[in-house]
């Protein structure tokens, strides 16, 4: 029996079950461009490259919006679990596969890590007498004992996570309307308007596309619209987890195309609109990175409960990044074990079709994260986030790269289901979601990706993960190396 199977037979072998609703991927893609990085993250960008930021956003998602195309159209057509491990597996090489599905899942574990490590800091907000490992470990648990009772569970939670955020990001926006159309007094004492994006000292691009800002507040780091892009882009992490559902949806011919076109919407109304807005109700130069400029339009506006409601709206945030996290994890973990590039243990399937041990493994792994970072936080955020960092650009240029050799595969007749046996154009024609200008998008895609490397190396923050990458990715190879070799030593072994 397959994975695509309903799996209600509980006297059947165990399956993945297709439990996830379209309103669940709706809101799983949609929270899943909403986290920390907007509501504190947007700051260190406005700092950057002031309005101008809005056209970093405007491309930086432009990108991810192809990125997520493509992936998508893979997912439409073989709908599977752990989508990028197994689409680089079989319309690439196993190489690949291997590279991209443990990439992704460490990727996962360090993000993970980081999350419910600053988790303390936002119930210490109401109970600042309780440890912050006693708060990590209780989300860890709680979260791991959701994804254990089976994926609608986890559909059901996840949607409920992303609507608070929702709320939260429309809230802003209709109330930083209110003070623009009514004409209210600002904190700032500078009457809220659109023109503050282009009359405040420096105009709309006041730190030109690339600035040198030697002396000045920024400690003589490069500032300006490029340098936003490093920021920018990792805020946009997460939204690939649509191709990771495609194996567990109920109609992913329909619903997954809907929730990727809705992408570029999300982008420009949560990103753009609400950066946009604060910006003319803040003025973009007042923003310092002390406080989420969230909290500033809240003020603005009167509501001055804005820290503790913004607090809230972040721990549900940290909640639903673990929550995410370790769904995908155990989801790769799962699909590598099923081709061969991860223990077969890590198969195993509850019997709510839940990969049990890919859950376990991975929340054992992440607690052992957090600990390292309770413990040796400096090391923790330089050299494991870093490879957090880099690991996100290697997905996204590998989904890529995979698009280009699954529709070589499709073109000549080794394509999934009904499009096996076809060639050409033909065969490329009834492609039911299809990546926009095809031949050029890929390449264009990663060009992009590797001038936001480039940029990372003026940038103390990023530096070192352009440092750690590669050692990263020789490691990933040298692994699989390992692997091919003991598969070797096996198959002699038996013969």
């Amino acid at each position: 029996m397959t994975a695509e199977n309903n799996g209600k037979d509980s006297s059947a072998t165990p399956t993945l079950r297709p439990s996830l609703k379209n309103r669940h991927i709706q809101l799983i893609a949609l929270g899943g461009a909403i986290g920390t990085g907007l509501f504190y993250g947007s700051s260190e960008s406005i700092m950057l490259a002031g309005p101008s930021v809005l056209l970093a956003y405007f491309a930086g998602g432009l990108a991810i919006f192809m990125i997520v195309r493509a992936l998508s159209e893979m997912s439409v057509e073989d709908p599977k679990a752990g989508a990028f491990s197994y689409y680089a597996t079989r319309y690439w090489s196993k190489r690949a596969g291997f590279v991209s599905g443990w990439n992704y899942w460490f990727n996962y574990v360090l993000v993970s890590m980081v999350e419910l490590s600053v988790v303390g800091s936002f119930v210490n907000y109401w109970f600042p007498a309780i440890p912050q490992w006693v708060s990590a470990a209780v989300f860890l648990v709680a979260i791991t004992v959701l994804n254990l009772l089976g994926v609608a569970k986890f559909g059901e939670f996840e949607f409920w996570f992303a609507l608070i955020k929702i709320v939260a990001v429309v809230a802003m926006i209709l109330g930083g309307l209110a003070v623009l159309l009514m004409h209210l007094p600002t904190a700032s004492g500078i009457p809220a308007s659109f023109s503050n994006w282009f009359s405040l000292k420096g105009g709309f691009l006041p730190h030109g596309l690339m600035t040198h800002a030697s002396g000045s507040h920024s400690g003589g780091q490069w500032t300006g619209l490029l340098m936003a892009l490093c920021v920018v882009m990792f805020s946009f992490g997460g939204t690939e987890l649509i191709g990771i559902t495609a194996g567990e949806t109920a109609d992913p011919r329909h619903t997954i195309p809907k929730a990727t076109n809705g992408v570029i919407w999300r982008i420009l109304v949560f990103y753009i609109a609400a950066l946009g807005i604060i910006m003319a109700v803040v003025p973009w130069n007042t923003i310092d990175g002390t406080s989420s400029p969230f909290v500033q339009i809240f003020d603005s506006v009167g509501v001055h409960a804005a820290a503790g409601i913004l607090n809230f709206v972040c721990l549900t945030a940290v909640m639903s990044v673990y929550n995410s996290g370790l769904y995908a994890n155990s989801r790769m973990l799962y699909s590598l074990s099923r081709q061969g590039n991860a223990p077969k243990y890590l198969g195993k399937l509850n019997r709510n079709g839940v990969p049990i041990a890919g859950v376990l493994t991975s929340a054992t792994v992440t607690a052992l994260a957090v600990v390292v970072v309770f413990l040796w936080p400096q090391f923790a955020f330089n050299y494991l986030m870093s490879i957090a960092t880099i690991a996100g650009m290697i997905n996204w240029a590998i989904i890529m790269i995979t698009e280009h050799h699954f529709r070589r595969c499709v073109a000549a007749g080794k394509g999934p289901g009904a499009l096996a046996g076809k060639t050409g154009r033909k065969a490329l024609d009834q492609l039911q979601f299809t990546l926009p200008f095809a031949s050029v998008t890929p390449w264009a895609v990663l060009a992009f990706l590797a001038a936001v490397v480039v940029l990372m190396c003026f940038s103390p923050g990023y530096v070192v993960a352009v440092i750690v990458g590669p050692i990263w990715i020789a490691a990933l190879l040298a692994a699989y190396q390992v692997l091919v070799r003991r598969r070797r030593d096996s198959e002699d072994v038996s013969v």
